[in-house]
């Protein structure tokens, strides 16, 4: 569906024109400048896509996120999780290119409901996929992610993935 609620406060949509973007305030500058300037191009590319929350109650712009495709190396995943894969030399993913939250509604759970949504979306995709892959901006994005199960690639450490299986645990 189109829209999905995530918890009283919030509903979950696909970015279109009638939200409002310019508003939005993470407390980040590229995130707030990408998605108040940049996102609908890559959109319309069909480079990524983008789910924003809306605040049910003001109809704002709460926090948002895009996907796209992507691959992990199969060299950079670790060796217990490379020896149940096939052998392939790269493995299917969805990568979270983006993730942020209005400061008008951090610390709220959002962040943690819109990877979930971002892992809900990554396991009912047609096209398989074994894992969600983020970049991690910062160290406190890197605890962000861990803590929800996220381990860093042997690549680069600001590179992370979480095994979709695990997502199904974990965040679900």
């Amino acid at each position: 569906p189109a829209r999905r609620k995530v918890s009283s406060r919030f509903r979950l949509e696909v970015l279109n024109k009638c939200h409002d973007r310019l508003p939005f305030d993470c407390g980040e500058e590229n995130l707030n400048r990408y998605f108040q300037s940049q996102v609908t191009q890559d959109y319309r590319r069909r480079i990524a896509n983008c789910f924003v929350a809306i605040n049910i109650e003001s109809g704002k712009v709460a926090g948002y996120y895009t996907l796209a495709s992507a691959s992990i190396p199969t060299s950079d995943l670790p060796d217990d999780i490379t020896k149940r894969l096939p052998r392939y030399p790269s493995i299917p993913a969805v990568r979270i290119g983006r993730i942020a939250v209005d400061k008008r509604f951090q610390s709220e759970g959002l962040g943690k409901a819109l990877l979930a949504d971002a892992a809900i979306k990554a396991i009912t995709a047609t096209p398989a996929s074994f894992a969600l892959l983020v970049d991690a901006k910062d160290d406190k994005a890197m605890k962000f992610y861990q803590h929800h199960g996220f381990i860093p690639l042997s690549s680069s450490l600001k590179i992370l993935f979480l095994p979709l299986a695990t997502a199904e645990k974990l965040l679900l």
